[in-house]
């Protein structure tokens, strides 16, 4: 199933996985998120980090609507759960996901790209989340993913009037952090995902697993449990190598920005 909506290759410790229902804009059924899953576990047994991209002219159009409509209230409810537990596989897994965005990052594509640790888009791409114009409603982690990034107030904006955004605007509101020359998000994001691969294990699950939830948590809490994890995260053989590295000055220097 993952074969006919999902290409799969390594490149090194880097998985470079593709959206790869073109005639379709990629839109995002049940049966693709499925494939999403399956993808997802595969690229953290194969991978050290992984870089998700379209195929086509876009990332991702979003929802396909042509099954949304034939579905129940509860039935709906299902898959939108289904969806968070699947792109919840990406966000609080185990491995660094960067994405690379270029056309159309709109509705249930915006909802997965937001899923990823690191995005970087084209000068081209746009977001928008129509669904308020549409009749409906984000399902796929919409309401908290992007509101989170973006804050609710610009959520808001974009679901009550339609406005679509640019790159440019894109990176300015948070949704994305890198913008980058049309036809260089693939390279830019493969980029990333190796430089996040060479961490270690151990500070690169705590960035993804820990980070967001001390988010969460009243400012005491979080401080609370920011001492548990760094302490935690320094008592590993790798930690301990890389700061004796560091202390013997073997370990390579910051770069000024250019």
């Amino acid at each position: 199933m993952s074969e006919e909506f999902l290409t799969y290759e390594l490149d090194g410790d880097i998985a470079l996985i593709g959206l790869n229902r073109p005639e379709k804009r990629n839109a995002i059924s049940d049966t693709f998120v499925e494939a999403i899953a399956s993808v997802a576990l595969r690229a953290e047994a194969d991978a050290k980090a992984a870089v998700l991209f379209g195929h086509g002219q876009h990332f991702c159009a979003g929802l396909d609507l042509s099954e949304h409509a034939k579905k129940t209230p509860i039935e709906g409810v299902h898959g939108s759960r289904r969806w968070h537990r699947v792109f919840d596989l990406i966000q609080r897994g185990t491995i660094p996901w960067v994405s690379a965005l270029h056309g159309a990052v709109v509705g249930g594509g915006l909802e997965l790209a937001a899923s990823t640790h690191l995005r970087v888009a084209e000068e081209g791409a746009f977001f928008a989340l129509p669904e308020g114009q549409r009749g409906i409603y984000v399902g796929g982690g919409g309401s908290v993913r992007i509101a989170r990034l973006m804050s609710v107030a610009r959520m808001t904006d974009l679901m009550l009037t339609g406005r679509v955004l640019s790159a440019a605007e894109g990176e300015r509101w948070n949704l994305v952090q890198y913008v980058v020359p049309e036809g260089g998000a693939r390279a830019k994001a493969l980029e990333l995902a190796r430089k996040a691969a060479g961490n270690a294990y151990l500070s690169n699950y705590a960035v993804i697993n820990a980070l967001p939830r001390i988010q969460d948590m009243s400012q005491e809490d979080g401080l609370f449990v920011e001492s548990f994890i760094s302490s935690f995260t320094a008592t590993s053989p790798e930690a301990e190598e890389r700061l004796r590295a560091f202390l013997e000055k073997r370990a390579a220097k910051l770069d000024r920005p250019a």
